[in-house]
Parts: C-alpha cells; sequence; structure tokens
C-alpha cells in the first residue's frame, strides 16, 4: 500500500472494516479493537491517524513501541490468540500502522476480562444478551440449539404412537421390542441425554411442545388486501403441535386460503392450487428445520391478496448467502433435528430444497433481514387471480390498453416463431433469469401479447412462446407508425 492508496481509504472515514486511531497504550484497549474485527468478520486498525481521517503520522519509536504492544495484546490478552499482520505506510506526515485482523475461525475471541466484543458500526460493543452469545457458540459450531435439553421435560412427554412409528419406519423394528427403556433410547438417537428432551426430541415427538416452548409454534393469518396493517383478516391460526402436526396445519391454512385453478381440467374438478404445491411445502420445510431455535420467536405465515410471506426467526448463518442458498448451498443450523425430521417431513436436503421451490415457481424473493434477525421467503401470487387485467382488447385489430412498456416491446421484437425461453432471454442479451421472467416475460404473458405453445404444462423443459394475435398485431402497428 502506498501513500495514495492509504489516503484514498482515509477519506472514506470509519466504518465496521476501518477503525482509526492516533495511538495506542493499553494492550486491555488493543486487544478488545482486535476481538471485536475477529468476531464481526475482520478488518483494519489504523494507528498514525485521527478520528477525522487525518494523518498524524508515527515515528520509528512509537512504530516499535506499537509493534510490542500489538504482539502482546494479541497473543496474551485474547483467547484464543489472534493473528494480526501489520504494514507500515510512510506518508509526509509520518509513518501509518496499518494491522489487519483476518476473520476469526475459532468464534468468539474473548478478552482478559471474558468479554466477547463485535463491531457495530465504526465503533464497538460487548456482547451481553445470552441469545446473541448463544448464536456466536452455535456459528463456531460449539453449541446447537436443537440438542440442548429441555428443563423439567422428560420420556413421558413422548408421543408414543408417533416415535414408535418413526423408529419402526426407520430401523425397522418395534422400539419396545428394543430392550432398552424410553431414556436410553432417545440418548442414543442424541433427541435427550438420558433424562431430559432435548429441543430436536421436544420438538419432532413432544405431546405437547408449547407447553416448554410456547413461541415455537406458526402464527398464520390472511388478509384480504396487501399491507400488513390492515385491521381485517379473512382467517387466522395459531399452529400447535410437533413439526409435523404444525407442517400440516401450515400447509392446509394455505391451501384454503389460496385460489384452485382449472388449467384445462374439467368444471366439476377441483383443480391445482394456483401456486404449486411443491414449492410451498419446500418452504415451510424450510422455515420448520432451519429457523433459529435460539431466538424465542414464531414463525409467521401470511396470505395476503397478491402474496404469501413465510418468516423465520434468525438470519441466515454468516457463511450463507441469499445467492448461495438460491444455488443449493446449506449450512444445517439445527443438525440433530433436521436428521430426523428429514424422514419425518417432506425434506430432500442437500441444499436443494430452495432450488427446487424457485424451480417450481421462480416468483420467489428471498430476504435476509440481519438487523431484525429473520428471513423471509415472499412467494408472489398469479396477478390473475387477485385481479389484475390483461392490457390488450380486441385480438384482430391489436388494440392495447394500459402501459406496454420498453421492456415488452423488445421482447415482442427478439421472437421469431416459437422459441425457447432461454433462447428469448439469449436474444436480448440478458443474464439474469428472475430479472428476465419479471421484466419481460411474465408481463408479456400477462398482457396477453405472447401464449406458451404447452398451456396446460407450463414448467416442460419443451416450452416455447410465441406472439398472440394481439402481438402480431401491436408489432404492426407500432411499425406502420414508424413508416413515413
Amino acid at each position: 500500500m502506498n501513500q495514495a492508496d492509504l489516503l484514498q481509504l482515509l477519506a472514506r472515514g470509519e466504518d465496521s472494516r476501518h477503525q482509526f486511531k492516533r495511538d495506542a497504550t493499553n494492550a486491555d484497549g488493543v486487544a478488545a479493537e482486535l476481538a471485536a474485527f475477529a468476531n464481526s468478520g475482520g478488518g483494519n486498525l489504523f494507528l498514525g491517524v485521527a478520528d477525522n481521517g487525518a494523518v498524524v503520522g508515527l515515528d520509528a519509536f512509537a512504530v516499535q513501541r506499537l509493534n510490542q504492544l500489538l504482539s502482546n495484546a494479541a497473543s496474551q490478552h485474547v483467547r484464543p490468540p489472534v493473528h494480526p499482520t501489520t504494514e507500515n505506510v510512510q506518508t509526509d506526515s509520518g509513518i501509518v500502522m496499518v494491522v489487519s485482523v483476518p476473520d476469526g475461525l475459532a468464534k468468539p475471541y474473548i478478552d482478559n476480562q471474558g468479554r466477547i466484543w463485535v463491531k457495530q458500526g465504526a465503533d464497538k460493543r460487548h456482547v451481553t444478551s445470552r441469545e446473541e452469545m448463544q448464536r456466536m457458540f452455535q456459528r463456531a459450531g460449539l453449541i446447537y440449539a436443537d440438542v440442548v435439553p429441555v428443563t423439567g421435560s422428560s420420556a413421558a412427554d413422548i408421543d408414543e404412537k408417533a416415535f414408535n412409528q418413526y423408529f419402526h419406519r426407520r430401523y425397522g423394528q418395534s422400539s419396545e421390542l428394543d430392550g432398552q427403556t424410553p431414556e436410553q433410547l432417545l440418548r442414543n438417537l442424541s433427541l435427550g441425554d438420558g433424562r431430559e428432551l432435548n429441543l430436536a426430541g421436544l420438538m419432532l415427538f413432544g405431546n405437547n411442545p408449547q407447553h416448554y416452548r410456547p413461541a415455537f409454534e406458526v402464527k398464520a393469518v390472511a388478509f384480504p388486501g396487501t399491507v400488513l396493517h390492515d385491521t381485517r383478516y379473512l382467517d387466522s391460526e395459531d399452529i400447535r403441535g410437533n413439526l409435523l402436526e404444525q407442517f400440516r396445519g401450515a400447509f392446509a391454512f394455505i391451501k384454503r386460503n389460496l385460489h384452485h385453478v382449472q388449467r384445462g381440467r374439467g368444471f366439476n374438478t377441483l383443480g391445482e392450487l394456483e401456486i404449486p404445491e411443491t414449492a410451498l411445502e419446500e418452504l415451510l420445510v424450510n422455515a420448520l428445520i432451519h429457523r433459529d431455535y435460539f431466538t424465542s420467536a414464531s414463525i409467521r405465515l401470511m396470505v395476503f391478496a397478491d402474496r404469501i410471506e413465510i418468516v423465520s426467526p434468525g438470519h441466515l448463518p454468516d457463511s450463507l448467502s441469499v445467492e448461495t442458498i438460491r444455488q443449493g448451498k446449506t449450512n444445517r443450523r439445527n443438525p440433530t433435528l433436521t436428521e430426523h425430521a428429514s424422514q419425518i417431513l417432506p425434506y430432500r436436503g442437500m441444499g436443494s430444497g430452495i432450488p427446487r421451490a424457485l424451480q417450481e415457481w421462480p416468483r420467489i424473493d428471498l430476504i435476509d433481514d440481519v438487523a431484525g434477525n429473520q428471513f423471509s421467503a415472499v412467494i408472489w401470487r398469479p396477478e390473475a387471480e387477485w385481479g389484475a387485467k390483461p392490457a390488450v382488447t380486441g385480438e384482430v385489430t391489436g388494440e392495447v390498453t394500459g402501459e406496454v412498456t420498453e421492456e415488452i416491446q423488445r421482447l415482442l421484437l427478439s421472437i421469431q416463431g416459437e422459441m425457447k425461453r432461454a433462447d428469448i432471454q439469449a436474444a436480448l442479451g440478458l443474464k439474469h433469469e428472475d430479472h428476465f421472467r419479471e421484466a419481460y416475460l411474465r408481463p408479456a404473458l400477462d398482457a396477453g401479447l405472447i401464449e406458451m405453445t404447452i398451456p396446460d404444462k407450463p414448467r416442460s423443459r419443451l416450452q416455447k412462446y410465441r406472439l398472440t394475435p394481439a402481438g402480431q398485431a401491436l408489432l404492426q402497428q407500432n411499425n406502420n407508425g414508424r413508416q413515413p
């Protein structure tokens, strides 16, 4: 790093990754800064810089003293030790020592007083909340919420019928004939410690899990409109019980509050759910299995006129992002619960749930709210089901009412005969499928300007798209308008 690079960095000011200090004389103070960076993704400490970013500089003696102080703080005042690197940058005003602290692999890092420090904006704070400490230990793989004992519980709280059915299905024999006491069986399956159930045992096989953990339920509400603050509602239910009962109750709630569409079926049939059931199953199971059970909050299920929202407590673990889970990457927050739930719920594992849901129904937004400590899946309903009207009238004349966007016009111009989705997207030079579907393909379909060649199988790999008579008329109308 040279002086120009340094000054450019300093001009941006302090943030969670960059901290300025004129000098340092106390090893405990330096240790707190190092621990905060190591616990929060890493960062750089600039010594010889004022709070406003102005370089005050250090002389050679100060650099030597600070190196010794830094070494002492990193090895003796932080547990486990951290391993920062330093770089001395010569400036017109003196030397600036740049201390680089990597993201820690052995979180949480604590100081000599046993305090856990984390970055909060450009400042730092020590962690005092038990839940936040638990999540840090969870991210480090030192503790998992699903194996924490549930105080006061016992094998007597188990639904024997549900447990016996599971045991027989998985191991091919009755649990009563296994020759072990219920306590021994639960301990061997990592569902208890021989005396009390752990959270996985309670949520999977408990008679009444909410007796011990009242918040671990699904709160479901169906609204007539599109806003959360609507004082009216069409349906509401607090869905309790074990995870299988919660899954069944939540899925039934969604089904009774969505429309069924015929899609070519006879009028005497119920028809298909307006959103593919597989997509809804995957997202519900994901919320129940991968939620943060260190957070005492309920899963929220909200059905609006235009969308469904499934909100689960806990943002994505720090090794995951919305983009990575779209690609199928996973990080088991509750490994014991997941192992057993995969035999009980429609869970396929291996990170395939989110990609499968998106494949079945691309109109899904995934939102990782770190500040609110929650993760949301927003499933948009078909516009035709909640009142949107096509923007086209008159198939022969091609009269078009409503807004025909530039994106739709480009799409119409790109279609030659019958074309697959990927070929149309390539012709438009678009890289992101979600954006193409939302801004181009779906609006053109809703407007009746293009149509599917296999409308009764919208997700067929052989699916192609072509202009409708209205789309052809619109193109012809635009062409005539451009002629001199």
